[in-house]
């Protein structure tokens, strides 16, 4: 049986006697080997979603803060790379490999003009990275440079108007009591509401945990719901706190949220995104919704390539 564990392990650090950690080579060249990639099916059999059947459309987009390569002369040519691809690839990437991968370019001489380099580099990651997340066509990965020239937008409502809710300023959080600290679907009080109501909450206390290393990640929660019926925003925020003991990756953690609100309420509409702060110098930040136009209408800032997002607090 295929363990993800033994998968994503792949580069944890080795103890050469028992005590030290050997250290890590950057290598001369690019080394496509160095990326592992993660059968997202491992990760969706839990929660019943069908590969052949996905019950959302979404996305995931990385930030990687710390790409440097260089041009033929030795020049270093620095920037961040911004990666989108579909969630419907057979793979996700682990992300201590993407991190491993992206340092190959450290050293590499891949041009001699600076704008060369950087289509020279976004092209070899756009392929390297469709075959690790076991995609055909690789133009469904898009990667590109970004630099201090690059205009930001809003990651989830594009430069619109802000309509998520904060969850922690919805009622006396001193009344309510957090005692779960373990994903359960059932601490989720479904209530009726009208058709053409939309709830959009917002909150800034998701933390889950690294599933091979248990590392903390902290994260910002966006989730819209409509339909006939709903949960209450206490019970809602409770669960989002009840994923602070589990180790799981980002992507699994905002597809869990969306298969258990879609199990419970069946909506109209609903729409889930967890943005991660960096770790490592790389954020993670999937979105999910009900179809294409729902997660376009909240998130389609985060599916531009060419432009980087505004922050949340945190990140």
């Amino acid at each position: 049986m295929v363990k993800i564990e033994d998968i994503a392990s792949k580069h944890l650090g080795k103890a050469g006697d028992g005590t030290v950690v050997k250290p890590y080579i950057t290598p001369d060249n690019v080394d496509s080997s160095l990326l592992v990639g993660i059968p997202r099916y491992l990760n969706r059999t839990q929660y019943d979603i069908a590969e052949s059947d996905l019950p959302f459309y979404g996305f995931d987009t990385w930030n990687c803060y710390e790409f440097s390569t260089l041009t033929t002369t030795g020049f270093p040519v620095c920037g961040v790379i911004r990666l989108v691809y579909p969630s419907s690839s057979p793979n996700i990437v682990e992300s201590k490999s993407l991190k491993l991968y992206l340092n190959s370019f450290n050293l590499a001489r891949l041009a001699s003009k600076v704008e060369n380099v950087i289509t020279e580099a976004e092209d070899i990651i756009r392929v390297d990275l469709a075959k690790a997340l076991g995609l055909d066509d690789v133009m469904d990965v898009n990667v590109a440079f970004c630099n201090e020239r690059t205009i930001a937008v809003h990651p989830i409502t594009n430069g619109t108007a802000f309509p998520f809710k904060s969850l922690e300023t919805s009622f006396d959080l001193e009344n309510i009591e957090f005692n779960y600290y373990n994903e359960d679907p059932n601490i989720l009080e479904v209530v009726d509401s009208t058709s053409d109501v939309e709830h959009n909450w917002h909150s800034a206390v998701l933390r889950s945990n690294c599933r091979v290393t248990n590392q903390p990640d902290w994260g910002d929660v966006y989730i819209s719901i409509k339909g006939s019926k709903t949960v209450t925003a206490e019970s809602l925020l409770q669960y989002i706190v009840s994923m602070r003991k589990e180790n799981h990756f980002h992507e699994e953690i905002c597809e869990c949220i969306y298969k258990r609100l879609l199990d419970l309420l069946n909506p109209e509409s609903l729409f889930v995104a967890c943005l991660y702060t960096r770790r490592g110098g790389i954020d993670i930040n999937p979105a999910r919704g009900s179809d294409f136009q729902t997660t376009m209408k909240f998130a389609s800032g985060l599916s531009l390539a060419h432009r980087l997002n505004y922050k949340t607090l945190r990140q």
